[in-house]
């Protein structure tokens, strides 16, 4: 089960990856864009590390520059409902508003090698529109990153049906954005990586998982895990779902009523 032929390049580190024993960790931080001293911040930290820019930010563009000088993964961090915003899916919009926004929010976020989305627990449960989504992504050769707000997202199932290079994140950091309460997930994070070789993380730049990371990212390798970028990432699992997610590699959404994630007042 391998991404589409538009998507070979997140392909080109696989055969690197796939011949070192050891687990593996990326992580993105997600909300970027409305302030720039404190994304700098996430600019200082390693450079496996993801950027997730709002395209309705102050400083979206700039940012996106930054990062990709550094040669950073930029994804568009695309506000989906119950988010509001010039750019935000909504399912009452049609295929053609849906569409505009996405373009339009991909000029806010120069560079973006891909998308993840912001909330989205009503949107990335429909099905139709998240086919067309990575439909979409496929023709602009964009990989896709399923936040997984609600365990009813149709968005990883639709991107691994399309054979879209995609990902779905494994743990949340900082829902609860105390610091013991992220230094409990870091571990949990870990303890992931080692038990199925790889982990996606998406935390927030709050002061709190700011000061987490700049502790424990110089600890990583005495702990036998590795940080890798998203898009080695992405070659690594082959768009197979984790355990977690689905059966024999196959994402299995659940009912719409089923929940397993609350977003934080950020909002996810």
């Amino acid at each position: 089960m391998t991404p589409a032929p538009s998507n070979k390049a997140v392909l080109v580190q696989a055969q690197k990856v796939a011949a070192k024993s050891t687990a593996w960790l990326a992580i993105i931080i997600d909300d970027l864009g409305g302030n720039l001293a404190r994304d700098r911040q996430v600019l200082a930290l390693a450079p496996e590390i993801a950027l997730a820019i709002l395209p309705d930010t102050p400083h979206a563009s700039v940012l996106a520059q930054q990062a990709r000088a550094q040669q950073r993964t930029v994804l568009l961090h695309l506000p989906m409902a119950p988010a509001s915003g010039p750019y935000a899916w909504h399912p009452a919009l049609d295929s053609q508003q849906r569409l505009t926004r996405l373009e339009q929010a991909l000029k806010q976020v120069p560079g973006a090698r891909g998308v993840n989305n912001h909330m989205g627990s009503q949107m990335t449960s429909q099905r139709a529109a998240m086919d067309e989504l990575m439909q979409t992504l496929a023709s602009k050769d964009l990989f896709f990153v399923d936040s997984r707000t609600t365990a009813a997202t149709q968005a990883a199932a639709s991107a691994q049906h399309a054979q879209l290079a995609s990902l779905s994140r494994d743990i949340f950091l900082d829902d609860n954005n105390e610091l013991n309460a992220i230094r409990h997930e870091w571990r949990s994070a870990l303890h992931l990586a080692q038990q199925q070789g790889s982990a996606l993380v998406i935390g927030h730049p709050y002061p709190n998982t700011l000061r987490v990371l700049r502790e424990e990212l110089p600890t990583l390798k005495q702990q036998g895990v590795q940080l890798l970028a998203l898009e080695p990432l992405i070659a690594l699992r082959g768009n197979r779902a984790m355990p977690a997610h689905g059966k024999n590699g196959r994402y299995t959404p659940k009912a719409p009523a089923a929940k397993t994630h609350k977003p934080a007042a950020a909002g996810l």
